[in-house]
């Protein structure tokens, strides 16, 4: 069976870091969402506004602790954290339009409880899933671009043995292991960088799962990793 593991490289450069995971198994994926779910993300977004209380959208806390972050590590240019990107839109009253139930409602957490969330389709990995420092040049395809834009040396990424699947932290997933209507099997991330939060973390993974089984049946299982507990069987 093959492992996630987060490589003493990323924790060299968060030390106090914890990684949530969630793997969904054997779920009952689906195209569109039931109006139920499509109302959590409205409901979402309304909460997303109590984290923006500052007059500069970058001033806000959530948003300092992930450009900071970014800092760290050699990124594209522009890059930023996914929750920026949901929180940008939230600050400019654009809805986040529904895409599928388990994206839906991993963004409903991401919005809630302003982490940054990402899912692959497990089933697509090749050999170990690792987030590390890279050396550069893993093959990447954005979703719906037939040009391959390869990791930069020194980027912080996920990756396994065929190339990367999510850069720079979880700012860009790759085509090839995207979840779609035919996934069965994903993974679920979440990055805490600042560990005074711990509760907030523990609290989205509990929805992912809850709302997963709920909506989608099948299994789950969720861990927590960190400094001293490494990696984990996926």
């Amino acid at each position: 069976m093959s492992k996630f593991i987060v490589d003493d490289s990323f924790w060299k450069l968060f030390p106090q870091a914890k990684i949530g995971v969630i793997l969904l198994k054997d779920f009952q994926s689906q195209e569109q969402s039931p109006d139920s779910i499509i109302e959590l993300l409205k409901e979402s977004q309304k909460t997303a506004k109590t984290y923006l209380i500052e007059d500069k959208f970058s001033d806000n806390a959530e948003i300092q602790v992930y450009r900071q972050a970014y800092q760290k590590f050699k990124t594209k240019k522009g890059a930023r954290s996914s929750i920026e990107a949901l929180l940008k839109r939230v600050s400019k009253d654009k809805p986040i339009g529904s895409i599928n139930p388990l994206v839906d409602i991993y963004n409903v957490a991401s919005l809630r409880y302003a982490l940054p969330v990402g899912a692959e389709d497990r089933d697509t990995f090749e050999g170990d899933l690792r987030l590390e420092l890279t050396e550069g040049g893993d093959a990447f395809y954005l979703i719906g671009d037939s040009e391959n834009t390869p990791t930069l040396a020194g980027e912080l990424c996920y990756r396994d043995d065929k190339g990367a699947v999510c850069r720079c932290l979880n700012w860009r997933d790759g085509e090839r292991t995207m979840i779609t209507s035919d996934t069965k099997n994903a993974f679920i991330v979440i990055e805490l960088l600042d560990s005074d939060r711990m509760e907030d973390l523990q609290a989205a993974l509990d929805f992912i799962e809850k709302n997963a089984q709920k909506y989608l049946k099948g299994k789950s299982s969720q861990k927590i990793l960190d400094i001293t507990h490494q990696s984990m069987t996926i």
